[in-house]
């Protein structure tokens, strides 16, 4: 089953897990949703300290696993492409820890999609063991820690 727009209003959890629309895209919606995220990034982040930001991250991660969860029951599929949570709440944890030019955020963009759709090891590992709204939202995390480690290793590379 595709997610329609009748789906995305009909409860705030599919609003959410749906990235308020994103993952209606008939093409790449994970890549919209990332792309969302990154444009929504400044709008969230600017007015928070650090901490209130990583704390406000952890209630959206625990916040997609419920809402994940009740839509993939919707939809039939535990872990449907049109969930796109996973992917903004990684993005906003990934952007966070970027230097903060248009150039190194890019990368970090570029670098979490990467990460996201090859799954290497342990991201395919967490996205095949783990079921339901948890599931959804681990393996974009653990992408989000590849990207992390890379990131770091080419800023300490070749500076920001």
């Amino acid at each position: 089953m595709r997610p329609t727009l009748t789906l995305l209003l009909s409860h705030p959890a599919h609003f959410i897990s749906l990235g308020f629309g994103a993952g209606l895209s008939p093409r790449a919606p994970g890549t919209v949703g990332t792309l969302l995220a990154w444009l929504l990034f400044p709008l969230l982040r600017t007015p928070l300290s650090d901490f209130v930001f990583l704390a406000l991250l952890l209630a959206l991660f625990v916040a997609g696993i419920l809402a994940a969860e009740r839509t993939g029951r919707a939809l039939g599929v535990s872990d449907h492409g049109g969930i796109v949570w996973d992917e903004m709440v990684a993005t906003w944890l990934v952007l966070l820890l970027t230097p903060p030019t248009l150039i190194w955020q890019a990368i970090a963009v570029a670098l979490f999609r990467f990460f996201d759709i090859v799954k290497p090891p342990p991201v395919g590992w967490a996205d095949r063991s783990f079921k339901g709204g948890f599931g959804v939202m681990l393996d974009d995390l653990i992408a989000a820690g590849y990207t992390l480690l890379v990131l770091a290793l080419l800023v300490s590379f070749f500076g920001a």
